[in-house]
């Protein structure tokens, strides 16, 4: 069976370096990229309506422009509440404490 992974980062080196290392430890994986919260979302919809499903994995940057990873993570929790065992990774280099907490702190975050 294919690991569905989604990668959602809006810098491209940091696209290229989670998707190698993803495909050096998973060898069957279907790997999907988003530069943007907001397109993310749209694939998100729209592999719920083709009938694929939601990704088994997914990998998200928490600064970026328009929408941050934060309100990517709760308007897909909101939106898509049928997201059974999705893990929501997060990528980002935040020396936030407060971030630090509400990652630990949330239900979905790995």
């Amino acid at each position: 069976m294919r690991v569905k992974i989604l990668i959602i980062d809006d810098d491209l080196v940091s696209q290229f370096a989670t998707r190698y290392a993803v495909e050096q430890a998973i060898s069957n994986t279907e790997i999907m990229v988003s530069d943007n919260s907001i397109g993310a979302l749209a694939l998100l919809s729209d592999m719920v309506t083709s009938g694929k499903g939601f990704p088994d994995i997914i990998f998200v940057d928490l600064i970026m422009p328009k929408m941050s990873g934060w309100e990517f993570i709760d308007i897909t929790q909101k939106t898509f509440a049928n997201m059974g065992q999705t893990r929501i990774y997060i990528l980002s280099a935040f020396n936030n404490s407060l971030d630090r907490k509400r990652a630990m702190d949330h239900v979905a975050i790995e």
